[in-house]
Order: C-alpha cells, then structure tokens, then sequence
C-alpha cells in the first residue's frame, strides 16, 4: 500500500515516469541533519540517476562526498540528480554506459580517478527486474541480463575499484529482502540479490587487511520508478501492503543507511547487511 508524503522542498519535480508517480518519490527528507560525515570523500554510486540510487547520491552530497554516478540511458534523471548534488555544493560526474560491459564497467572506475584523484566510496547499486509469473517464461536473454546487470557489474566495479582504494576506503552493495524469503514472480532477480549477500560476506573477509569494508542494505519494498515501470496497476496499488509498516519505503529512508556505513562511524562493520524493510524480521 502506497502512503501518500509530502515532497521535500529539496526536491525538484521530476521528469519522465517520475513526474507520473504518486506520491512521488522523496529522496531526502527536510528533516535530515547532515554532520559532514563523508567530508572530502569521493564515491561512485551506480544507478545513481534515480530511485535508491539518487537518495543515496544526495545523502552523500549533503554529507560532503563529490559524486561520480553511472546510469545507463536516462539523461533527464542523471541531470536532476547532478542538480541536486551540486545544491549540496558538491561536485558531480554523469558517466552513462551499460554496466553489462566489462570494459564500460573499468573505464568508467578510471573517468572517476582521473577526475577527482581517488575513490574512497563504491556503490554497487544498479539493478534490473523482469517479473514473471511462469519460470517456464524466463528466457536465457532474459537470465542473463538480469545476472550481468545484478551481479556481474558488482564484481566488474569492484574489481576496477579495490586498486585505487586504501585503508578506510569502503564497498557498499545494494541487496534485497528478496534474498531471504521467497518472491515467486522475481525468481531470477532473487537468485542474484541472493548472490550479492554471499558476495557481499566473502568479499568483505578477502578486502579485511587492506582495511577496506564491505557491507550491504538490504530493502524491502520501495517506492521507486523501478517499481512502476516493471509492475502491473494491481501489483502498484497494494505495493508494500506485505511489510509489517503496512506501507512501501521512500528512498530517503534508505539514504541514511548508506551514510552510516560509508562513514567512520561503521569502521568495526564489514560483511553485514542492514535491513531497511518496513518491519519483516530477517536472520541473516
């Protein structure tokens, strides 16, 4: 069920499917107290044009971070969110390209170095979602685009990443509640959400003596274009009626969470997942 909330005057209307949403999706909320906590940091978030990805990159951006963000074709969103990095005064790099690409995937870890001198913040964010109701109906162009988008890239940026970042340097990686419960119409996308935790854990433990963290966010469902442009009428207007909230997320709920394991106050973390979900209990 969707809960209708006001629109920060942070925001700026928004263009495309967004402008059709509603409520339409907050990504920062006027409440939020920034403590300069990612002061002179330099983070990549992918998929940082829109939903999650925007809320994480104004958090971010309040919190003192210049911010390079990959998207993949949506100009006006990546446009919006540079607007709003640079009212927080900061600085922003739009690099568009297909995380699907290896070679995208590395180029775009060196457009950020040679821009701003260093990473100390990766974001593994970017995702896509084909519901189907029928295994039977998930082809192999569809397999594995979802891996390669959902996984692949994760490994991809990393790898292209770890070279250039020192000790306090972090990896954030954005997984999914699906990876702990059953979602029978995402099956595929639940199978690499599922990856991304394991990922997320032995990664954590390969990285510790360098000093580099890595951790994850699990959402539950969140009020996001990515929701409504996958989704049918029916499934949108009961989205996040499941959640013991009774409601769906607005990515500036999930901003702050990123924040804290970004910053120095989350040093004694790695290989953990927090769990952003409305109220569904999860172990693990």
């Amino acid at each position: 069920m969707i809960t209708k909330e006001k629109t920060p005057k942070k925001q700026n209307k928004q263009p495309g499917i967004e402008a059709k949403m509603n409520p339409a999706p907050e990504y920062i909320k006027d409440s939020y107290k920034a403590a300069g906590k990612l002061t002179g940091k330099v983070a990549l978030v992918t998929g940082g044009d829109s939903g999650i990805g925007r809320a994480v990159s104004v958090h971010f951006a309040e919190e003192g971070a210049d911010i390079a963000i990959v998207y993949l074709n949506e100009d006006e969103d990546a446009e919006t969110t540079r607007n709003l990095v640079e009212a927080a005064g900061r600085k922003c790099q739009l690099i568009k390209g297909d995380v699907k690409n290896e070679s995208f995937c590395r180029k775009s870890v060196e457009k950020v170095i040679m821009e701003f001198g260093k990473l100390n913040i990766l974001v593994n964010n970017a995702g896509m979602q084909f519901p189907q109701k029928d295994v039977r109906a998930i082809d192999k162009k569809q397999l594995e685009t979802t891996f390669q988008t959902n996984i692949f890239a994760y490994f991809y940026f990393a790898e292209a990443a770890v070279g250039h970042m020192q000790a306090g340097d972090c990896i954030i990686n954005t997984t999914s509640v699906t990876a702990y419960r059953s979602s029978p119409s995402l099956i595929d996308y639940s199978s690499t959400k599922g990856a991304i935790t394991t990922f997320t854990r032995s990664l954590a433990t390969n990285l510790t003596e360098k000093g580099i963290r890595v951790n994850a966010v699990a959402p539950g469902p969140v009020w996001t274009p990515l929701i409504v442009s996958t989704f049918d009428e029916e499934k949108i207007k009961s989205f996040g009626g499941e959640t013991a909230m009774k409601r769906a997320g607005q990515p500036s709920e999930l901003g702050p969470a990123y924040v804290f394991l970004a910053s120095d106050d989350a040093s004694f973390i790695t290989g953990q997942v927090i769990h952003v979900n409305g109220g569904e209990v999860v172990n693990g």
